[in-house]
């Protein structure tokens, strides 16, 4: 059994408070329905022009008074998260835009639509992504330098891979794709595959002017990488892969190096008490 590293339990404790923070301001509820599905600060919408925020004859939200219960969205979920999401970008208010669908869960995790990416962290919507953590056979680990033109925690170190989950996936294919086009390994030609646990963040973003909140839950993964098999970037958005022991992955970890999600990952597979 691999023993643990020396640490700074107090390094590690202050670590896994900051994955779970309160938002910087008060926020409200965005409504579907009867359902929850992500927040906003009480008049953060206000800040869009006023033919954004109908479909052209109907308003795609409602302010819900008195009291600032939260703003409800009409109309078809998915349209007029879109419609949305559009006016955010438009605004300057929204993430960087990808052109990609992610589901839109409730509180109890039923999915109610789909959103483009860039307009959750604004809207405070839950999301799913997947991490990768690979080891070679003798143990050491395989990570991966984010590219420094990366909108979010470019230059810091990170799982062998990490991503998004999409609406069109499921964790599984999400695994495998991204798996591909950030390592350019086939997860069939890894070995002792298994499922490592479910890591959740809750902490203020920067997407929105500052307005936006981080909701993510993490599937994350651990794999042996077969001897002779070397990760390959394909997708541009990896600087470079690093083999390093666990005594570097923690000394790099206290530097502040990694992502924050990395390194609770890796603090947990490395068993860290």
């Amino acid at each position: 059994m691999m023993m643990p590293p020396a640490f700074d339990a107090q390094w590690l404790q202050a670590l896994r408070a900051g994955a779970v923070q309160p938002p910087l301001r008060p926020r409200v509820p965005l409504w579907a329905g009867e359902s929850v599905i992500g927040s906003v600060e009480p008049g953060f919408f206000h800040k869009l022009a006023l033919h954004a925020m109908t479909d052209g004859h109907h308003p795609l939200l409602k302010e819900e008074h008195p009291g600032g219960l939260g703003w409800r969205l009409m109309g078809d979920v998915t349209t007029s998260l879109n419609k949305i999401a559009v006016a955010l970008h438009e605004a300057r208010l929204a993430g960087a835009w990808r052109n990609e669908q992610l589901a839109v869960p409730d509180q109890f995790g039923h999915r109610k639509g789909t959103v483009e990416r860039a307009a959750v962290r604004p809207l405070g919507i839950t999301t799913l992504a997947v991490h990768l953590v690979g080891q070679a056979p003798d143990g050491r680990f395989w990570v991966q330098q984010r590219a420094f033109n990366k909108s979010n925690d470019p230059g810091l170190w990170d799982t062998l891979m990490g991503g998004m989950v999409s609406a069109a996936d499921t964790v599984e294919t999400a695994l495998s794709r991204e798996t591909w086009e950030e390592a350019g390994l086939r997860v069939a030609e890894l070995q002792a595959m298994r499922y490592g646990g479910r890591l959740t963040t809750r902490r203020p973003a920067t997407d929105g002017n500052g307005a936006g909140y981080v909701v993510e839950d993490i599937d994350w993964y651990v794999c042996t990488v077969p001897e002779g098999m070397v990760p390959d970037n394909q997708d541009g958005e990896v600087e470079q892969f690093r083999l390093m022991d666990a005594a570097q992955l923690v000394e790099g970890m206290q530097r502040g190096e990694f992502t924050t999600e990395a390194a609770l990952i890796l603090s947990d597979v490395m068993g860290l008490p």
